[in-house]
């Protein structure tokens, strides 16, 4: 008998962003090239903000090995059988590429100016040595005698101009001083002095723009917050931002065109248990439906690529969805965000703008290109912000305003877990063990009493000691909250579903969970404390109805799948549970 042997396949580039490794090992690579052009015929200092984790880095890496005049005979291997490999520009390796990765800054913001230069020092001494040949002969040594970040660029870009080189200057999260600041809302005061009047970062920024009439001929600059650009861009008011441009919306990020060729290709080298349309419909759901421009709206939406390598990695491993959808990184990142919002008290207005988020589902606000770190309170600047982290997509206009939604089930997921945190800030102990308990038995058991009488338990807990926040707005939104740290279901809430009705249909990870027994719809209204007896018996019988409507609508038919679905009304009177019966 003949021994079967595997197609070879190509390797995920989960977690790469070396381009030419990825070329070299023979790695997927979704070809990102046809916007080399483009970024050429755009503003020659070019500022894009993505999220965290969208392929940023990568993309700055394959442009450095596109353009560096030392990549010239590795032209061919690393781009012949992509876009620019058969329509390469004029431009191609011909520049000395000079890369900053601000990232990689160590100290915080009282001594950055120590890793600043630290950091600059090392890749400027490290530029004079490859490109010796390109440079006058005692360049390096003259660095060496220049004191600071500041005095060392001015130094260098000179040099380049006396042997005639051209720079392209390459910037990675230029804005990472700006987010260790967002998460130590102290430091604020100290950051404005850095980035106003004669501080260090801003005069390091004024002297890329001094570069710009000498030999830096081209930057690219990212990174994820429009904070630093405001409050930089007075010293480099060169720049030009491209974050919000549709001819660019799909360059970071997969569209689904792109997901599809992905899995279709691997489908063809591993054994694959679902269809590809089955795969997108897991996925879609988690990690699709950012849009980056408004006028893109309604055309293309972009799947998170960490997150889709990620699945598709585990998926080839194991022939199913991995058990954990969302990726401890992702996770950690939201965290920045969760302790920029936690620390400044002036936030009371913008956790309601969380609120309203989970309740109304969607915000509306008016994006901006950027906005000083001080005026961060301010709730169209908040709003921008949360879209700029990924937390919010555009969603199309409402009343004139940009509106705004949650983007997928990862950001979802964060979001409620951010919101039980703030309800938490009584120490309020949430048992990860009893809450798990009690999922389980829901899913498995149907023993859905014991779950929403701990939800209602944890609620009254709570309130007692934080009276401000009662309503319908916060029943409704710490009931989502607690439902989503339940990893056997997505809830899918009021807004996400066409008929309208129902507050929140427990869906069935069956994906993920194929033995689940039980599927729930969750009734939930509210009255007020001050409402007579008789409009809780009103509001029990408009939620029966509705939960009946809802069971028959495609969408949860389809949904429950071999699951038994249980239809659960819920009355809350002000912070007590009269109602929680099974239709």
């Amino acid at each position: 008998m003949e021994e079967y042997i595997a197609p070879r396949r190509k390797r995920i580039p989960y977690g790469m962003m070396n381009f030419a490794v990825i070329r070299r090992d023979d790695c997927y690579y979704v070809d990102k090239t046809r916007f080399i052009p483009m970024i050429e015929e755009a503003d020659k200092f070019f500022f894009f903000i993505r999220p965290r984790r969208f392929g940023k880095s990568l993309t700055i890496n394959m442009l450095q090995h596109y353009y560096d005049i030392l990549a010239k005979d590795k032209f061919e291997a690393l781009f012949g059988d992509l876009y620019i490999g058969k329509y390469p520009t004029p431009d191609r390796n011909s520049y000395l590429v000079l890369y900053l990765n601000f990232s990689g800054i160590v100290g915080e913001l009282h001594n950055y100016r120590k890793g600043l230069d630290a950091h600059c020092g090392t890749t400027f001494e490290n530029f004079c040595k490859i490109y010796a040949d390109y440079l006058p002969q005692d360049t390096l040594e003259e660095l060496r005698t220049k004191e600071g970040a500041v005095e060392q660029l001015d130094f260098l870009y000179q040099a380049c101009a006396r042997a005639g080189q051209r720079i392209y200057l390459f910037i990675d999260e230029y804005d990472h001083f700006t987010n260790a600041i967002l998460s130590d809302i102290e430091s604020l005061h100290r950051y404005t002095d850095e980035t106003h009047g004669e501080g260090y970062l801003r005069a390091f920024f004024n002297k890329i723009k001094a570069g710009t009439y000498s030999s830096i001929e081209r930057c690219f600059i990212t990174g994820v917050s429009p904070v630093t650009m405001d409050d930089l861009t007075s010293g480099f008011n060169i720049g030009t931002n491209y974050s919000l441009t549709p001819e660019f919306n799909e360059m970071i990020g997969f569209t689904e065109e792109e997901v599809r060729q992905m899995l279709t290709y691997y489908s063809t080298t591993s054994p694959f248990n679902h269809s590809v349309d089955e795969l997108i419909e897991i996925m879609k759901p988690w990690y699709d439906n950012y849009c980056f421009a408004e006028e893109c709206y309604g055309e293309t939406t972009m799947y998170n690529s960490n997150m889709v390598l990620y699945f598709v990695k585990n998926y080839i491993q194991r022939g199913k969805a991995p058990r954990e959808m969302v990726e401890d990184n992702i996770r950690i990142d939201y965290e920045k965000l969760r302790m920029l919002i936690r620390k400044d008290k002036e936030f009371a207005h913008d956790a309601s703008i969380i609120q309203t988020l989970v309740s109304e589902g969607y915000v509306t606000g008016e994006l901006k290109k950027g906005f000083p770190a001080v005026n961060i309170t301010n709730p169209d600047n908040f709003v921008s912000l949360l879209y700029y982290f990924g937390m919010l997509t555009i969603s199309g206009t409402y009343k004139g305003r940009t509106k705004l939604t949650i983007p997928n089930q990862v950001v979802r997921e964060q979001i409620y877990t951010y919101l039980l945190s703030t309800y938490n800030e009584a120490e309020l102990n949430f048992s990860s063990y009893e809450k798990n308990e009690l999922a389980s038995g829901l899913a498995y058991d149907g023993d859905w009493k014991a779950y929403f009488g701990y939800i209602a338990d944890c609620l009254k807990r709570y309130t007692s000691q934080r009276d401000k926040q009662k309503g319908e707005f916060f029943v409704h939104g710490f009931t989502l909250a607690m439902t989503a740290q339940n990893r056997f279901y997505r809830p899918i809430s009021e807004q996400d579903t066409q008929a309208g009705y129902v507050d929140i249909f427990l869906c069935p990870l069956l994906d993920i969970y194929s033995d689940m027994k039980h599927s729930y719809i969750v009734e939930l209204k509210y009255a007020k404390y001050k409402d007579p007896e008789s409009r809780v018996e009103e509001l029990r019988q408009e939620a029966i109805a509705q939960a009946n409507r809802y069971a028959d609508t495609d969408t949860v038919k389809r949904a429950v799948g071999t699951t038994q679905l249980h239809k659960i009304v819920v009355v809350y009177k002000g912070m007590d549970m009269p109602v929680c019966e099974e239709i």
